[in-house]
């Protein structure tokens, strides 16, 4: 597994390497998708990764979006985010930090942990460790 993050942004000509890097065979469309999503440090849905691909005449199925993303978190590549059961974005920062959900606009945003301290996280069960700790604050527009 390849836990290095990519340097932003990628140019294009980098995907292939950078997805066998991963163990990922560089197929145009796989090419494509990781292209729309590691042009710079965002969050963004397979739904949104299915417009931007269709906004740019690029024709790749929902379902194959949908598997290559997943194949993507999988492989380290990107970084799942599951913010409620029916919404998951892809967070192309794989480095250790938290997300703020604004739940009115539907938008992920990081965190700077420089000033987060976690104390006292419980201790795991015996024959496990601590792999990583997700915190995704909520939030909602005052009205």
């Amino acid at each position: 597994m390849v836990s290095a993050n990519p340097v932003f942004p990628i140019h294009h000509d980098a995907i292939p390497g950078l997805l066998q890097k991963h163990g990922i065979a560089p197929t145009a469309q796989r090419v494509e998708i990781a292209a729309t999503l590691l042009c710079e440090r965002q969050h963004l849905s397979a739904d949104q990764v299915l417009k931007r691909l269709t906004e740019h005449s690029v024709s790749v199925s929902k379902a194959t979006v949908y598997n290559t993303l997943g194949l993507f978190a999988e492989r380290s590549l990107v970084r799942q985010v599951i913010v409620d059961p029916a919404k998951v974005f892809y967070d192309s920062n794989t480095e250790p930090h938290h997300h703020v959900y604004n739940v009115d606009e539907g938008t992920l945003i990081d965190v700077d942990t420089s000033n987060m301290h976690l104390e006292q996280i419980p201790h795991p069960p015996s024959g496990t460790f601590v792999e990583t700790v997700d915190i995704v604050i909520r939030i909602r527009n005052i009205i």
